[in-house]
């Protein structure tokens, strides 16, 4: 993408949506923290259900550990990898009391030191919690980035690098979770909604490939029917 591409495509996501919002339910930093870690390789719908009850109970790490694992198990077993979760969230909860004053760090190394946190899951509580102006590449966002040409790049790490170069400034903040939600509800894997792309005159996503994946789309279609 050119420069006038990106100034285009972040532009017109901003022009519609000027203060996106991620769609993991939080009351705090912590419990922002607890919730992104449990969305690993799971929907934000089915953490948000999943954790409704459990941060109307536990909202700092104190509580957190009152609660125990066996009872955090009893909150999230619904989610993907729960045991695993669990274990780590009341690792990092015990370091936070322990080394933090039960506060969650403003700092990305120190954040990825934590049990269950990588540096998505520091990018996104960075972002959310302290306004700070970093990209958490998820699947959806490493997607759209290489689809459309605007950062290219084999691994998340390298397309958050390039993406830092290439959007200016005043749309840093709030680019994450555009390009998040643009590949969650508009540029979808298996069916991309080329048709209603809002940003499609900025895309360098070829025609060729476009009908290509609609085609896949439609034989899939065809056979399951």
């Amino acid at each position: 993408m050119t420069r006038k591409q990106v100034e285009g495509f972040f532009s017109t996501l901003q022009a519609i949506n000027p203060e996106p919002k991620g769609e993991l339910e939080y009351v705090n930093p912590y419990t922002l923290l607890v919730a992104v870690a449990l969305s690993a390789q799971a929907t934000d719908t089915g953490v948000n259900k999943a954790t409704r009850a459990l941060f109307q109970r536990v909202d700092t790490p104190e509580k957190m550990l009152e609660l125990g694992e066996e009872g955090l198990r009893q909150h999230i077993r619904t989610i993907g990898l729960f045991n695993t979760k669990a274990r780590n969230i009341m690792a990092l909860s015990q370091i936070l009391v322990r080394d933090h004053n039960s506060t969650v760090p403003r700092n990305r190394d120190i954040l990825e030191t934590l049990p269950g946190v990588g540096r998505k899951t520091a990018n996104v509580v960075l972002n959310i919690a302290f306004g700070e102006p970093t990209i958490a590449v998820d699947t959806h966002l490493f997607r759209v980035a290489n689809r459309t040409g605007m950062a290219a790049g084999k691994t998340p790490l390298a397309v958050e690098k390039k993406l830092e170069t290439v959007i200016p400034a005043r749309f840093r903040q709030h680019a994450h979770h555009w390009l998040i939600l643009h590949g969650r509800y508009t540029c979808k894997a298996r069916t991309p909604a080329c048709d209603r792309c809002s940003v499609k005159e900025w895309c360098n996503w070829s025609e060729r490939e476009a009908k290509a994946i609609h085609g896949k789309a439609r034989s899939a279609s065809r056979s399951r029917s």
